[in-house]
């Protein structure tokens, strides 16, 4: 069983309050295959060398966050570990590229927030790894290398938000006007996935309208890159699943075989 590769926009903590984007998510999950595993890189976890999560059951969570209310750091995730999919994501890895271990590093949030509400009886294996690189051209090689797991049905899932210009929102609430510079690269990302144009994806940062207001700061992008090497072929035209706006950025998400 081969399944699909996901980039999602994880959202904040929030995110289970908003009963929109709740069925968007697990609508999308209810139409993919049960994943026999999931491997999630996160746009919060950035670490080299490529360094492997906690692996077993009951993984903490990092409630890597602050300003919230009380109830968003008493959540619990409590899946499966994944030691097996551990061994084989450092057997992918090239000979002489070394490989971390960070046994006691529990799920973030842009891993598990939207796994509660993906899957929420927990009952999947979950194994979060780092980006290694923010370089688009290695993170596609990285995916590269993952995508033998989803023959396996290993769901991998890129975690990240389409734009994520927080310092520059004057509303934050979940139903604020999009910034034009949010919009605008909403816009473009839209396009350049409707035409499979890769080369305009990895140059997103010259190319792409609203820059840096949209990604002051790359790690929330980055993540894609990954999924779309993990796909059959990065060119392809991905299912764009999620769109629209939360606090006025973007939650465009998408799905490649």
């Amino acid at each position: 069983m081969t399944i699909p590769a996901l980039y999602l926009s994880h959202g904040a903590p929030p995110l289970v309050d908003d009963a929109t984007w709740v069925a968007q998510l697990g609508a999308w999950a209810e139409d993919l295959p049960k994943p026999t595993a999931i491997l999630v890189v996160s746009a919060h976890w950035e670490s080299a060398p490529l360094t492997i999560g906690s692996t077993t059951t009951g993984t903490p969570l990092t409630y890597d966050f602050g300003g919230f209310a009380p109830k968003y750091y008493q959540v619990t995730y409590r899946s499966p570990g994944a030691p097996e999919l551990a061994r084989q994501v450092a057997a992918l890895m090239p000979d002489g590229e070394s490989v971390a271990h960070q046994g006691n590093r529990g799920l973030d949030h842009g891993a598990y927030v939207p796994l509660t509400v993906m899957y929420p009886d927990a009952d999947i294996p979950v194994l979060q790894i780092s980006m290694p690189t923010l370089d688009p051209e290695r993170l596609l090689q990285l995916g590269q290398r993952l995508r033998p797991l989803r023959e396996q049905g290993v769901l991998i899932v890129g975690s990240g938000f389409t734009t994520h210009g927080l310092p520059f929102l004057r509303d934050p609430s979940p139903q604020a006007v999009a910034p034009g510079w949010s919009a605008e690269f909403d816009a473009w990302a839209a396009e350049r996935f409707a035409a499979g144009d890769l080369d305009a994806l990895i140059d997103f940062r010259s190319k792409a309208p609203g820059m840096p207001y949209a990604h002051p700061t790359i790690e929330h992008f980055a993540p894609l890159f990954v999924t779309l090497g993990a796909s059959s072929d990065p060119e392809q035209t991905p299912q764009q699943v999620i769109d629209g706006f939360w606090m006025g950025l973007s939650k465009r998400s998408i799905q490649v075989v």
